[in-house]
């Protein structure tokens, strides 16, 4: 089987193609992932003859920063893209300008696959790492759909201030938490576009929910499920799901697993459905926790920190002095004394000690990964963090 490197295909496009047409199951890998490439091979070598034919294999380190090879049925993955068109309404949109990682799932299948499947240009951008030239191309080119993460709006104001994208008629933004407070900066850079929030996982590959923004103000609701795919919680409150699109087997270091078709699977989140049908995520697997046998659920503090601090904010984990779970809170840039104050005062109005962070922390850049998440591994071992209040203990 195939291994291809994101250099590889974004130097020559046309081998994904040649790939996707071959009837030779491939692995699209990024160039650094911390995984050698004989870790791909061994999986590849387990796989049965169903898996060796027809399917696709992305890598991910999901929300356990352990690595894992999800293999996925190419008519699964070109079925869900004809569905996303839908509920995107994306017929207005004649290309797709590519400023994430190709090898990232969201990227993969909704931008690249979606150009193949239903006919669009397919444009490369070098992104943020050269934001002059992402923005020459986003300028010269019309009725444009792309895709962001929220960690790279602070990037759109640092690189590009002031720039207005008129041609871009879709934004999509997932993987992450929905940047819902920023909505206004998304308005004006793209005056244009439709903004949607997508919602799911590499184990759904990678679409679960689709919520335009215009339909709710509660930036935690991420819309109903998609055709096809059905999401419930389960008695601990996580979230479940099972989908016509999802992934057919996976390998990481325990080995080769195959997942029987509408079988229930862990989307990661807790969260609950509404009764009008809406999900709504109440905070990654590793986001909420107990702490002294109270629930801390971190998407909700980040949201009352939100109100009043214009920044950005993120939590990270780390025990306290008696050995129980707590939260560290890093603000960007450092907060001023009298904005500390502010962030210290919500705390204390809406929270018993037992929510406060053990520490507030300051920096002046939060570091991304490949992908341009939130590096939070790297933020939390960053030594320029300043230290501005730490809670008695």
């Amino acid at each position: 089987m195939k291994i291809i490197t994101e250099s590889e295909a974004l130097k020559n496009v046309s081998i994904l193609d040649d790939a996707w047409n071959s009837i030779e199951t491939f692995a699209f890998i990024p160039d650094k992932s911390g995984v050698e490439v004989s870790w791909i091979e061994n999986a590849l070598d387990l796989f049965p003859l169903g898996l060796k034919e027809d399917h696709f294999c992305l890598l991910t380190s999901g929300s356990t920063g352990k690595p894992k090879l999800i293999v996925v049925e190419k008519k699964r993955s070109e079925s869900l893209v004809k569905v996303i068109h839908e509920k995107q309404k994306n017929d207005s949109a004649k290309n797709t300008i590519l400023v994430l990682p190709l090898n990232y799932s969201y990227a993969f299948i909704n931008q690249w696959l979606w150009a193949r499947v239903m006919k669009r240009d397919f444009i490369i951008s070098p992104g943020f790492k050269d934001p002059a030239q992402m923005a020459n191309i986003l300028s010269k080119n019309d009725e444009t759909m792309i895709c962001l993460v929220g960690a790279q709006i602070p990037l759109l104001k640092k690189h590009l201030p002031g720039y207005k994208f008129r041609g871009v008629v879709r934004v999509n933004f997932a993987g992450g938490p929905y940047p819902h407070n920023e909505i206004g900066y998304i308005n004006q850079t793209f005056p244009n576009a439709k903004v949607f929030n997508n919602y799911g996982c590499a184990e759904a590959m990678p679409r679960l929910t689709i919520r335009s923004h215009v339909e709710s103000e509660d930036p935690s609701n991420v819309g109903k499920p998609l055709p096809g795919i059905e999401i419930k919680s389960d008695e601990d409150g996580a979230l479940i799901f099972r989908s016509s699109y999802q992934l057919s087997a996976y390998y990481s270091d325990s080995g080769l697993v195959q997942v029987p078709d509408k079988s229930w699977i862990p989307s990661g989140d807790f969260g609950e459905i509404l009764d009008s049908g809406y999900v709504k995520i109440k905070g990654r697997s590793n986001e909420v926790y107990k702490r002294y046998g109270e629930k801390i659920a971190l998407p909700n503090l980040i949201r009352v920190v939100k109100t009043i601090w214009d920044g950005q904010a993120i939590f990270y984990r780390e025990k306290d002095n008696n050995g129980e779970e707590g939260h560290v809170l890093v603000c960007c840039p450092e907060p001023n004394e009298k904005q500390l104050k502010e962030i210290l005062k919500v705390f204390r109005a809406q929270y018993t000690r037992i929510h406060w962070p053990l520490r507030i922390e300051g920096v002046n850049e939060i570091p991304l990964l490949g992908n341009d998440k939130i590096d939070v591994s790297g933020l939390k071992a960053d030594e320029k963090k300043k230290l501005l209040w730490r809670q008695r203990t």
